[in-house]
């Protein structure tokens, strides 16, 4: 076999090989018949040439006139009956002369002889039929004149079957050339196929993403083709360019995505996500009130109806947009304390974008500067001025009985651990704010931490009846600062221990995760809080119930503490009332 059958060299081959093929075999039956009619042509030019001399005869003897036809037996001699039979008769057909019949004027009718026929209408007329009168097979050509219609006839034997029989000698000469052009077409489609070949490798190595050497990969011949193949190699140079540019863009946004501080997300036309941020997801969490929704289906949610409704009124008909007049629209929604402004803008491909904006920060903010120094004051002038209550009585009470005296003594010195508690805490907050970067970032293991927080608070836990499910995985690890993390978990803990109340269960779950961050959920089912403190939870020195938390030994910083933290490692947390009662924080940590 020459070729593989699937390549465009066998192609190629083949169909030149049959076109010629064609044109050969057309060339040799022209030809074969071309020499079948040029001996049959010699062979009525013979009969011609008998049939005028018959009739030049007839005429300068006035045999017709005279009625004297037998003389014409004197033309035997020149014509031999055993070379040709002539055949006189009139235009009613009726024979006036044979020279192979003797009683010929008792020959039947010859009017509708085929060739008798062909000659009253033509010039001549020729068949080839078996005669009732001699019992033979002849070549008959009759030609019409004046008066009457001579006929030729030739027995058509063996010799003249070979006589008229194609004469094959050039059949070797055409197999010669066939051959010859097979071996012709075979380098022709060796070298049409060298470029495509070459191609076609050259798009597997694509495909494979195989190293390509533009050298010695791109060496085609100097014709059109290889002129094409060139052009597509140069044309796959700039795609693979521009690709490389395109994918460093591409990295460069995903980047400055996961760094905004707005939630971001790219659909498609049908809805299914493209791209987004740990942000976006977070937010939604917020909105939706599900820790389990996905992307895709916050357009099921209820806090995302009216970008939902514009979403589908706007992509749904035949509307062309302008780059500069992109249809969009925004609004607010408010959820457990927070403010979020949400966006939409719809594309001319219509697919579309979502930028959910936090804008509680600001205003919280705003707070706090605003009662931090008082805060403070108020926080630390209750400590002090207890200690200085407790010890002016025994200054000015010498005579104190000793029980009396150890009694302020140690209401006194409780009130000092109170305050180094309160300092330390702040002393904390403050670190965590100004000089996160200090912290020793490390692989903590989560779920060991969380064992060390529930046993840091076992006797109230067991004395409270409080029941612990944590479903967090012995092997996740986070990127973060260990003591850090314990706070988090201690004070979120001791938030749920000191407050919920008794006989809740408290539940620690990761439930969600994506290529950066672990996202967790820390909720009970105690008290709760109401609507109007959910904003406010994570203020310093702020308390639901400031005389409960004063009597519970409460400093007022532990969600402070606990969202700083968080935020230290680019992570979120936000806070929400749980559905059946209780409170459930959401946040993530750095993987």
């Amino acid at each position: 076999m020459l070729f593989d059958k699937k390549t465009i060299r066998w192609k190629l081959f083949t169909y030149y090989f049959l076109l010629f093929a064609i044109f050969t075999l057309s060339i040799i039956l022209y030809q074969n018949k071309r020499e079948q009619h040029f001996k049959i042509a010699q062979l009525e030019t013979t009969l011609n040439e008998y049939t005028d001399l018959t009739n030049r005869f007839i005429e300068h003897n006035s045999l017709f006139k005279e009625k004297t036809f037998p003389k014409l037996d004197s033309l035997k001699t020149i014509i031999p009956v055993n070379k040709a039979r002539i055949t006189v008769i009139d235009f009613e057909g009726k024979v006036l002369y044979d020279n192979t019949v003797s009683d010929y004027e008792h020959m039947e009718n010859h009017k509708e002889r085929p060739e008798f026929q062909k000659a009253l209408f033509s010039e001549f007329g020729e068949n080839i039929r078996h005669s009732t009168t001699t019992n033979e097979e002849y070549i008959y050509y009759a030609k019409s004149y004046k008066n009457y219609v001579i006929r030729a006839a030739i027995v058509y034997d063996l010799g003249i079957k070979a006589f008229l029989k194609a004469d094959w000698v050039f059949i070797p000469f055409f197999i010669f050339l066939f051959l010859i052009f097979g071996f012709l077409l075979r380098y022709i489609a060796n070298h049409l196929g060298d470029s495509i070949t070459k191609l076609k490798d050259f798009a597997v190595k694509i495909r494979r993403n195989e190293a390509i050497n533009m050298d010695d990969d791109t060496q085609f011949p100097n014709d059109e083709l290889g002129f094409i193949s060139r052009e597509i190699i140069q044309l796959y140079q700039q795609l693979r360019n521009t690709k490389t540019e395109l994918v460093l863009e591409k990295e460069k946004l995903i980047s400055h995505l996961f760094v905004l501080k707005e939630g971001i997300a790219f659909f498609s036309p049908n809805k299914k996500a493209i791209l987004n941020n740990s942000h976006f997801i977070f937010y939604i969490n917020i909105i939706a009130e599900e820790t389990t929704i996905s992307v895709e289906k916050i357009f099921l949610s209820e806090g995302f109806r009216e970008v939902n409704n514009f979403i589908d009124k706007t992509i749904s008909g035949n509307t062309t947009f302008q780059p500069q007049e992109l249809p969009r629209m925004e609004y607010s929604v408010q959820k457990d304390g927070y403010h979020f402004h949400i966006q939409c803008i719809i594309f001319p491909d219509k697919s579309f974008e979502i930028l959910i904006s936090d804008q509680t920060q600001q205003m919280r903010r705003s707070i706090m500067k605003q009662q931090i120094t008082s805060n403070i004051s108020h926080e630390l002038k209750t400590p002090i001025s207890s200690v200085k209550g407790y010890l002016e009585t025994v200054l000015n009470n010498p005579k104190l009985e000793p029980d009396k005296q150890r009694y302020f003594i140690e209401k006194a010195y409780n009130q000092s651990e109170r305050l180094t508690q309160l300092v330390n805490d702040i002393a904390l907050l403050n670190k965590i704010e100004e000089y996160s970067e200090l912290y020793i970032r490390e692989k903590v293991q989560v779920k060991k931490v969380i064992d060390e927080a529930i046993e840091s608070f076992s006797d109230l836990i067991r004395q409270k009846a409080i029941q612990v499910e944590c479903t967090i995985e012995d092997d996740l690890i986070v990127d973060a600062n260990y003591s850090l993390i314990f706070s988090v978990f201690r004070n979120l803990m001791e938030n749920s221990v000191n407050y919920g109340g008794e006989n809740i269960t408290i539940s620690i779950n990761k439930y969600h995760e994506d290529s950066t961050f672990y996202y967790f959920s820390f909720s009970d089912n105690g008290l709760g809080v109401e609507d109007e403190h959910m904003l406010r939870l994570f203020e310093r020195f702020y308390r639901v119930d400031s005389g409960r938390s004063r009597k519970q030994g409460g400093t007022g910083l532990g969600l402070a503490i606990v969202k700083n933290a968080i935020i230290s490692f680019k992570g979120e947390i936000s806070a929400r009332k749980r559905k059946g009662g209780g409170l459930e924080f959401l946040f993530s940590l750095p993987r």
